[in-house]
């Protein structure tokens, strides 16, 4: 639930996604302390966000932060993973990759590959958001062939690769076509 340095890639790629954006529906997954979700809203003051996560305990320290910020109005959080999450339709959505050391352990239980979570949560973004919406995944450095592969297979294009702080490649831009 601490937010990382490369965790701001994530919010300043969804920023200039957005730049000329209005009135955006925004889901983050897994939402932690809600860094992302409510650095965005507070940047774009019409957006509106959803953060779902499977603690308890982040979705209460997201509600105090989005509360803090003055953001509460614009926040909906609901206890759920995200294969059983059907609420709305999204224009954006996040998902932050969870590092060792610094997430609960059941954020970190990627399956066999690594992969699991991520293939989840592209399948169900492929009914979550809007044709021309965009995904924005942070992946493992050695992701990114697997991740690209599981995202263009439920009908999403690679926007770009974005390298994080050390030049490893970090945050990937999907549009769902």
């Amino acid at each position: 639930m601490i937010p990382r340095p490369d965790t701001e890639i994530l919010v300043e790629q969804a920023l200039e996604l957005t730049k000329n954006k209005n009135k955006l529906n925004l889901l983050d997954v897994g939402v932690g302390s809600g860094c992302i979700l409510l650095s965005i809203l507070n940047e774009k003051k019409n957006f509106y966000g959803t953060g779902i996560d499977i603690c308890g305990k982040s979705l209460s320290i997201c509600r105090v932060n989005s509360h803090k910020l003055g953001l509460k109005k614009r926040v909906k959080l609901f206890k759920s993973n995200i294969d059983n999450f059907q609420y709305g339709k999204y224009d954006l959505k996040c998902l932050e990759k969870d590092v060792i050391g610094f997430e609960p352990k059941q954020a970190l239980d990627g399956g066999i590959e690594g992969l699991s979570e991520i293939r989840k949560v592209i399948s169900k973004s492929s009914e979550l958001i809007k044709k021309n919406g965009f995904l924005i995944l942070e992946i493992g450095f050695d992701q990114k062939n697997r991740v690209k592969q599981i995202l263009q297979n439920k009908g999403f294009y690679i926007k770009k690769i974005v390298k994080d702080l050390s030049g490893h490649d970090r945050c990937m831009v999907s549009i769902k076509i």
